[in-house]
């Protein structure tokens, strides 16, 4: 299969260009080829999309951008294993998590048609200031322009929708620039939308190597706003580069899980493996870091050893499969010696830690210092660390204690005490009885400190795809 940028809802296919080996990461069988976009395929997508924008979406209604989103959304419906086996196949994912990250693709979808309907305005009391008498105050949210939206390997359908479908419902154009290394699942998406009667030009699918197009997409004059998910020194980048452009940088985490004495060990167990290990630890908020008090320790270290082990490991084909490989052989030897340089500065590993090719066994380690990297960095691997805690006190500061800040899971049957942690807590969302690791498509997501910046959730993602325009009008004139 070989696939092209999409650029005014034609593929790139004419020219000489060159090409690039889209692999499966389990058994290296090529998925696709494709052809990489050059600068000038760049320029010519921002320049289409820009006419686009202000010839045919800014005018679109409401109704029309809901319905060409919910047409998309009945279409994935219809082809949900196809999209789940090209997720699978590209980027290495369980068929089971794949099904999975389809159906919340389908319910962004639908989502964003709802709010599509409802981009509300409103009118402002004028007389409520001197002079204001006779005068009407209003509202209105206008589109932005063009939109860049880069997005990760790991949920290459779904977060490339937390991007596309808000800014498609606020009536925006999009350059698409997807990860390399998953590439297929953004193809399909593009040629079905488009399907479901998006017009040409409204989204521009872009295939090509981030550090060749990156710099030109984030600073070319006509894009208005950049929405970016991935790796903190990228992000670091775009933020420089992107001037006085709108950006939404969603970025990395060391997430925090928290026990505290009340918890049952075994409620809680099962959760915190998928937790800490599914997609082989490759999910922005996964359960990096449990940090269990001192009287459930070695209760729940031996129980959560025994789980891990049981995880069926294999071909993510099949269904039965629970952990499969990374993304590449060099994501799992990175992390292969993030482990035996923490195991040589005194830390243990309990169970895993080996590697071969892009598999790496879910891992599980303790005795680690807030300095090794398993802790201090965002390890995007199958490694959990298991830490002792005995105050409350004492595991807010441990929690803290990072340069991220996403997403949190406490467990408490306080509800008091839950609470009070939660409002502690250095991060953008807290969840309690509930791993970190989850996420649903309609709460404000988003990180503080350097986990990111903005917020995505198909609502809050629209409100910072739009301007608020004020627009006034004085009664008394003309007489």
């Amino acid at each position: 299969m070989k696939i092209a940028s999409i650029i005014n809802g034609k593929e790139f296919k004419g020219k000489q260009r060159e090409t690039l080996a889209v692999n499966n990461p389990y058994n290296q069988e090529k998925v696709a080829e494709i052809s990489l976009a050059s600068i000038e395929d760049l320029n010519e997508a921002i320049d289409n999309c820009f006419s686009v924008f202000h010839d045919t979406m800014k005018k679109m209604p409401a109704y029309q951008r809901s319905d060409i989103l919910r047409n998309t959304a009945n279409l994935m419906e219809d082809r949900k294993q196809s999209f789940a086996e090209t997720i699978t196949k590209e980027a290495g994912k369980p068929l089971k998590y794949s099904l999975g990250e389809v159906d919340r693709a389908i319910q962004v979808l639908r989502f964003a048609s709802e709010e599509a309907k409802h981009i509300n305005s409103e009118v402002i009391p004028m007389d409520a200031a001197i002079g204001g008498e006779n005068r009407l105050g209003l509202t209105k949210k206008v589109p932005l322009g063009v939109v860049a939206a880069i997005t990760p390997f790991n949920f290459p359908l779904n977060l490339s929708l937390h991007k596309i479908a808000p800014a498609i419902a606020a009536g925006n154009t999009i350059v698409f620039k997807p990860a390399e290394k998953t590439p297929v699942s953004a193809y399909m998406l593009v040629k079905l939308l488009h399907e479901a009667g998006l017009p040409p030009g409204a989204l521009n699918l872009v295939l090509g190597l981030g550090e060749e197009l990156g710099d030109t997409l984030v600073q070319h004059e006509k894009v208005q706003k950049v929405t970016f998910t991935g790796s903190l020194p990228v992000g670091r980048k775009i933020r420089e580069n992107a001037g006085f452009k709108k950006i939404t940088l969603e970025l990395g985490s060391n997430s925090p899980n928290i026990l505290f004495d009340d918890v049952k060990v075994g409620d809680v167990v099962a959760d915190l493996v998928k937790g800490g290990f599914a997609f082989s630890g490759q999910v922005c908020i996964s359960a990096q870091r449990i940090y269990v008090h001192q009287s459930l320790y070695d209760s729940f270290l031996e129980e959560y050893v025994k789980a891990t082990e049981a995880l069926v490991i294999g071909d993510p084909m099949d269904e039965q499969t629970e952990f499969g490989p990374m993304i590449n052989e060099e994501a799992a030897e990175r992390a292969k010696q993030w482990i035996d340089d923490a195991a040589a500065k005194g830390a243990k590993i309990q169970t895993g830690g080996k590697q071969q090719g892009t598999m790496l066994t879910p891992t599980i380690m303790t005795n680690v210092k807030n300095d090794m990297k398993v802790i201090a960095e965002e390890v995007f691997a199958p490694i959990v660390s298991v830490i002792p805690f005995e105050t409350e006190e004492e595991v807010i500061k441990l929690s803290n204690d990072s340069i991220y800040g996403l997403q949190a899971g406490v467990f408490t049957n306080d509800l008091t005490r839950a609470f009070r942690v939660a409002n502690q807590l250095e991060m953008g969302g807290v969840w309690i009885n509930e791993i970190s690791t989850y996420r649903q498509d309609n709460h404000p997501y988003g990180g503080v400190k350097q986990s990111g910046i903005g917020k995505e959730g198909v609502k809050y993602a629209v409100e910072d795809m739009t301007d608020l325009k004020f627009i006034g009008l004085n009664l008394n004139k003309p007489r």
